[in-house]
């Protein structure tokens, strides 16, 4: 019989701390398969999250992410308004060589095995296509193509909402919610950072674009009259609005004693390294912080769309009330002097609340 070690201890202890429901661990000698499923809460509605493939450094690193990812979609689903929990999972790998139709098929069956309790989708290190792989093994996936009935690429409408995020915060520090002659960094040009970059662009933004691809950088600058700009510099730039939209925890000790940012708004997940630390550092500096859940819903409410069967009209009108809810989140934030982050989590967790007690009663 197999030794336990305290460690598996630890992480059901990880698990009660974070208040996850589920957390499932998926190995696949054949294909090569590793991948961790995590269901954080199902209150409103099935777990819907995106699945991500990236090559940590550990499996450790794998399960903090996944944790702290699910627990944020539930958070995402909530303030949206959305009838559905929150869930991520994360392949470990290099999307780029070790990704193939049989792995992404092979997890499409521990989805399945699930019994509807998560709902796939696209995300960093996944694509449409793998998604469509997905749907080979299982019902239980979002951002198919259109061609199969799904609602294809939901990075259009998390740009949207980060942009309609950036315009709500805009609006609060400058007393108007125009665009143009303002200055953006946006740190990342991938899927959802290229449609951001057009957007802004359109609205006659300065723009600042950067990424850890430099010559795709410089392809995005080209493309859309952007400045690219070094890595390394970005939080040196006085630009208006720092919008993240690569990876997380960009918002640390280090960068927040040289940023000079009045707002930060993007799509990365995760983007203060601490929540609780970096949120009220921002709070007492005075930058404008519109959390990552609140702005970046586009993407799983088109997601949600396809699942109700919802057409694009009334995906974008829910894309919209990204606007007000972040407006919304300024005000509790104000009226109670305390960081956005923390008054987003309140606005979420009293409809899960809520939620709650209705089913409780019958």
């Amino acid at each position: 019989m197999a030794q336990i070690s305290s460690s598996n201890y630890a992480i059901l202890e990880q698990l009660s701390q974070s208040g996850h429901k589920k957390v499932v661990f998926c190995n696949d000698p054949s294909t090569g398969l590793k991948a961790i499923i995590a269901i954080h809460d199902t209150t409103l509605g099935p777990a819907l999250g995106g699945v991500r493939m990236w090559n940590y450094n550990s499996e450790a690193e794998a399960l903090e992410d996944v944790l702290r990812l699910s627990k944020g979609m539930t958070y995402k689903a909530a303030i949206a308004g959305l009838n559905v929990g929150g869930g991520t999972a994360v392949i470990i790998g290099d999307s780029r060589k070790q990704k193939s139709e049989a792995l992404m098929r092979s997890f499409g069956r521990f989805v399945k095995n699930l019994n509807g309790e998560f709902i796939a989708g696209e995300d960093v290190g996944t694509t449409v296509r793998d998604m469509e792989y997905i749907r080979m093994e299982t019902q239980h996936v979002t951002g198919v193509p259109e061609s199969l009935g799904g609602a294809g690429n939901p990075a259009p409408y998390t740009a949207k909402g980060v942009y309609l995020g950036i315009k709500a915060c805009v609006k609060e520090v400058y007393g108007t919610d125009e665009l143009a002659g303002r200055s953006v960094v946006v740190q990342g040009a991938g899927n959802v950072g290229e449609h951001l970059v057009e957007l802004l662009r359109n609205d006659n933004v300065e723009v600042y674009v950067t990424d850890i691809n430099e010559d795709h950088m410089r392809v995005i600058a080209r493309k859309y009259k952007a400045k690219a700009i070094e890595a390394d510099k970005i939080f040196n730039v006085g630009a208006d609005i720092y919008a993240p939209c690569a990876l997380g925890a960009t918002i640390n000790d280090k960068t927040l004693k040289t940023m000079k940012f009045a707002i930060i708004a993007g799509s990365a997940n995760n983007q203060l390294a601490d929540e609780q630390v970096h949120g009220q550092l921002l709070h007492d500096k005075g930058i404008l912080y519109a959390p990552d859940y609140l702005i970046n819903a586009g993407g799983i409410i088109s997601c949600y769309s396809e699942l109700t069967g919802f057409g694009k009209k009334r995906t974008i009108q829910l894309t919209e009330h990204i606007y007000e809810a972040t407006r919304e989140v300024i005000k509790l934030s104000k009226s109670e002097n305390i960081p956005t982050n923390l008054a987003a989590a309140r606005i979420a967790e009293k409809r899960i609340d809520d939620i709650k007690k209705i089913k409780s009663s019958y």
